[in-house]
């Protein structure tokens, strides 16, 4: 008996871990105030603000999931990928002609940084005794010599 009592909470316990490991996408609702959090750390946001921007990245975010599901239904058209970034680009505009001057500029950068793939909370970390700072380059550091012409100068 204790076997079975045993093995039947093994089970639930296994259905449990698989039901968590499951991606979940957020609804457009977390999206849109995880957005709205995030900007108002960085922009200081007023109330007006934050609400507006709030529509404008729900409706964003719905739009973009509903093409989401169709593409993963099978059913998305190359157009799709168009209206996508076009969504991201138009939230952008409407979201910058909110902010006021200072607000503007952090945006840019808050964008910049998004599309770079850097976060803010990387920028603060120190490093370690013996660790070199990571360099960003383009392909010219990948060249093994320079070109011809510019040995010849």
């Amino acid at each position: 008996m204790k076997r079975i009592i045993f093995l039947f909470l093994i089970a639930i316990g296994v259905n449990g871990l698989a039901k968590a490991q499951q991606n979940k996408m957020p609804t457009p609702d977390e999206i849109a105030k995880k957005n709205v959090e995030d900007l108002d750390k960085r922009l200081k946001l007023n109330d007006t603000q934050k609400s507006v921007i709030y529509r404008f990245t729900f409706n964003q975010a719905k739009e973009q999931a509903e093409l989401i599901k169709r593409q993963q239904a099978g059913n998305s058209r190359e157009e799709d990928v168009d209206k996508f970034y076009k969504l991201q680009n138009e939230t952008s505009k409407n979201i910058r002609n909110v902010l006021k001057g200072e607000q503007q500029t952090e945006y840019d950068k808050v964008i910049e940084e998004r599309l770079s793939g850097k976060s803010a909370k990387g920028k603060n970390k120190k490093k370690k005794k013996g660790e070199e700072e990571e360099v960003e380059s383009d392909i010219k550091g990948l060249l093994s010599a320079p070109p011809l012409e510019l040995q010849k100068q």
